[in-house]
């Protein structure tokens, strides 16, 4: 009998264990994100993990379909409201393939400058944010700085932080401030002389190393098979990007560098984001250049009331999160009949059913955090 007690006693051997069932989430209605995962545990690993989404569902594919088509552009820049300029012109870019529009060079330039603009800004968000969430908060207070100094320019352009409404079917709202692709420049040069402040405390820092290196990995045919895009896939290995393989506006007349790496892990995605940073900076000088040899109107004067001709089109673009669809079907009306996202979370935040099981509890929020999603862009 006592040989027995000594070979049972700490180890749990002979008890009878039964897995729990874990629910991390909804948080409270109020925040600005609310995400279900439903987590199977034996101990602190995680046995199998179901997102559950649609808490913060806002139907916006069905309120699309009783606005006209300047309206609904009001809506596009919501549902992922850290790329809210990325979203209302691919909401412009379809309705003007289905319209036959031919946009002025002089707002394809500035669309392009903005939305690289706009993409460092969702960038720099999860780049202060995910190492906040995992215990440094010294990055956000770098990564915030950059922002506000990209806001200012984005705001005087726009007249909005977050939610710009700049773009315009047939090209942007109005011309831009006289001097300010001067001062968008000092703005860049600003932050590219800056951002080495956030790239060495955080990139080679050990405790984050430890907290990211090898955990959460998602494998190239994971990333494929989820219909993963933007720096979740390419941090997987998969080197796509729209910008340079069915480029649209004038990205064609640019070099746009794709950078990629293969550990698929959270460290390579927070890497991805961190060095594409640098990469829209130089893109966005590049266009304002180009900016400034154009010259002629930012817009095409349409029709007090705008009617799409009834047929169909899908355009996607390159969003900061990843590939955006925008699958519109028109009936001749003022409003679309139908209007489709395909958006950059909802396909990256599946993956989180493979990457998640066989990791433990603590490693869970490193996970979760490094997919770089918007839930409002999962419950559009």
């Amino acid at each position: 009998m006592s040989d027995l007690r000594e070979m049972t006693v700490g180890t749990g051997a002979g008890l009878e264990t039964a897995d729990m069932v874990l629910n991390i989430g909804p948080q409270h209605p109020s925040t600005h994100g609310v995400l279900r995962l439903k987590l199977t545990l034996d101990g602190e690993r995680v046995v199998s993990c179901e997102p559950i989404v649609g808490y913060m569902h806002r139907g916006a594919e069905k309120l699309f379909e009783v606005r006209d088509y300047r309206q609904i552009i009001v809506l596009a820049n919501r549902h992922d409201w850290l790329s809210a300029f990325a979203n209302e012109l691919g909401v412009a870019l379809a309705v003007e393939r289905l319209m036959g529009i031919d946009v002025p060079d002089r707002a394809v330039w500035l669309r392009m400058a903005l939305a690289e603009l706009n993409r460092v800004l969702n960038h720099l968000m999860f780049l202060g944010s995910y190492p906040l969430e995992i215990g440094a908060i010294t990055p956000m207070f770098y990564a915030f700085r950059e922002r506000e100094t990209l806001q200012a320019v984005m705001e005087e352009v726009s007249g909005g932080r977050i939610h710009y409404m700049f773009n315009r079917v047939g090209g942007l709202k109005e011309e831009v401030p006289a001097g300010w692709t001067r001062r968008a420049r000092e703005a860049i040069a600003t932050v590219r002389k800056r951002l080495p402040d956030l790239d060495n405390l955080i990139r080679r820092n050990d405790i984050f190393l430890a907290r990211t290196v090898g955990v959460g990995v998602l494998t190239a045919e994971q990333a494929a098979a989820f219909g993963a895009s933007g720096p979740v896939a390419r941090a997987s290995g998969l080197d796509m990007d729209l910008r340079r393989d069915e480029p649209y506006l004038a990205y064609d007349q640019l070099t746009v560098p794709v950078v990629t790496r293969t550990a698929g892990d959270c460290h390579a995605r927070f890497e991805i984001l961190l060095d594409q940073v640098y990469v829209s900076l130089d893109l966005a000088e590049q266009c304002l250049d180009r900016v400034d040899r154009t010259s002629g109107p930012v817009n095409v004067r349409l029709p007090k009331v705008v009617k799409a001709p009834e047929g169909h089109t899908y355009a996607w673009t390159e969003s900061p999160l990843g590939i955006n669809g925008y699958y519109l079907v028109s009936r001749g009306e003022k409003t679309p009949w139908r209007l489709k996202l395909r958006t950059a979370s909802y396909a990256n935040v599946q993956a989180l059913s493979t990457l998640i099981p066989g990791c433990l509890v603590p490693d869970l929020i490193a996970i979760l955090g490094s997919m770089f999603f918007v839930v409002g862009d999962i419950d559009k």
